[in-house]
């Protein structure tokens, strides 16, 4: 895709960039590979009229972190922002080329290192609290099957007693983490203030791309021993918000009326866990 952006034409030009090559196109933005003056990559995010969204608070995390465990920001101002371009796989790539095992110790590492930073909780940050609205408003349509809906009447009811029950209240990091010559290191933060449960929670469903091992009782158990225990958080509680997770994805992309949704099984699967265990 050819260079340009309507808003800001001057962006390489003000920021000293070059050679901008397009990478990708994610929900919010458009993600280019640029060279900096002193020779260095970045990447320059060029974000869509709605603007920066949940990614808006997590710029400052990543500011406010230890450079080793996360992206580097260089510069953010109105819908442009550029970080610290991190060359390695990502751990889905890992896990996709049948390293899983690899992939979820790099993660929790990464977790606890981040973790190990106490901050202080910004008034301006969203909360979980907000974030799970979309879940409690989720209306399902007549043709969602029995079992399905059930799973869904089940989960509101389990995320309202997390959030009334939060422990160990946190700002969160809730994204991706991609290598570099430091190690891996958390990139496009979504910054947001609940407990430190949750931050593992959304990576039950990935990676992208696996929906076979995604779905596979051997790993949900795996991962929920290895990264309860490395994180120092309850095994039970990390279950139970991985399936509230998972619930509030399907309620972001349902927007208001659940009539079908490729995750619902797995919601099934990890209620049953976060019930057994």
């Amino acid at each position: 895709m050819e260079f340009s952006y309507t808003s800001n034409p001057g962006i390489l030009h003000d920021l000293e960039l070059s050679d901008p090559q397009f990478v990708d196109e994610t929900a919010f933005a458009f993600v280019w590979r640029v060279t900096r003056a002193n020779g260095t990559l970045a990447a320059l995010k060029l974000y869509h009229e709605k603007g920066m969204g949940s990614e808006t608070t997590g710029f400052d995390f990543l500011t406010l972190h230890a450079a080793k465990f996360v992206a580097e920001v260089y510069f953010v101002e109105g819908r442009v922002a550029l970080i610290e371009w991190l060359p390695g796989a990502s751990l889905g790539d890992l896990t996709r080329q049948g390293d899983d095992e690899a992939a979820c110790q790099h993660l929790v590492a990464v977790a606890k290192g981040i973790h190990a930073q106490a901050l202080g909780l910004p008034t301006e940050y969203p909360t979980l609290d907000r974030w799970f609205q979309s879940l409690f408003k989720l209306k399902v349509a007549m043709i969602v099957s029995a079992r399905h809906s059930a799973a869904v009447s089940k989960t509101k009811f389990l995320a309202q007693l997390l959030l009334s029950s939060q422990e160990d209240v946190r700002v969160l990091h809730h994204d991706n983490i991609r290598g570099t010559d430091r190690g891996f290191c958390a990139f496009d933060a979504k910054g947001v203030v609940g407990e430190k449960t949750y931050e593992l929670a959304n990576a039950f469903r990935n990676p992208k791309g696996a929906p076979g091992l995604v779905c596979s009782p051997e790993r949900i158990e795996r991962i929920a021993n290895l990264w309860s225990q490395e994180f120092d958080v309850d095994k039970k509680r990390l279950l139970q918000w991985a399936a509230a997770k998972c619930a509030l994805s399907i309620a972001w992309r349902a927007r208001g009326l659940l009539q079908d949704d490729p995750e619902l099984d797995l919601l099934c699967t990890l209620l049953e866990f976060a019930e057994a265990a």
